[in-house]
């Protein structure tokens, strides 16, 4: 983060995490304690229509930015990447963590000026700390379900996330060595 504090001189650096997570109709079950030799009772719906959570967390704070879209693609990734820059204050310059997904790269995505995108190495997704933060919502919130076509999908994904709270997210976010990182 030194490169940056040094190319953004007088503003406060925060550090982000982002990642995306289908969510939809083509569900799993998760996990329960259950009886040995026993497969558990739970709802599961087999379909094929889904929504993309785009979710971004600040593990030393817990704060959280989310949006629920249809698609992944450089257009939704743009459309993110608006929305959030315009939640962060003049004088914060975001380093923002996310994988190599093909649309996180595009030539054609405007980064907005607040935001520095840095690339996790590739197939290193233990290395993002949201990635627990979508196995906590799959486990808690959005598995066991049945869901009625996408407006309900998208109101589940909403549900989940505005149930997540500072401290949880710390608690699944804060790795140890993003604190040395951040430091």
């Amino acid at each position: 983060m030194g490169a940056v504090a040094e190319t953004h001189p007088g503003k406060r650096i925060e550090l982000w995490f982002e990642d995306e997570a289908r969510v939809g109709l083509k569900g799993r079950t998760g996990y329960r304690w259950w009886v040995r030799g026993e497969r558990p009772r739970g709802l599961r719906q087999i379909g094929y229509e889904w929504a993309f959570l785009f979710g971004a967390v600040r593990p030393a704070t817990g704060e959280s930015f989310a949006l629920v879209l249809p698609e992944v693609s450089t257009a939704a990734t743009q459309v993110f990447l608006d929305r959030f820059a315009a939640t962060r204050r003049p004088d914060v310059q975001v380093v923002l963590v996310l994988d190599q997904a093909g649309w996180h790269g595009s030539r054609s995505l405007a980064v907005p000026a607040n935001v520095t995108l840095v690339p996790l190495p590739p197939y290193a997704p233990e290395l993002n700390p949201v990635e627990r933060v979508w196995l906590f919502l799959r486990e808690r919130f959005l598995s066991h379900r049945v869901l009625d076509g996408y407006d309900a999908i998208v109101e589940a994904c909403c549900e989940a996330w505005n149930a997540l709270t500072p401290e949880r997210l710390r608690s699944l976010t804060a790795y140890p060595w993003i604190a040395k990182v951040a430091s």
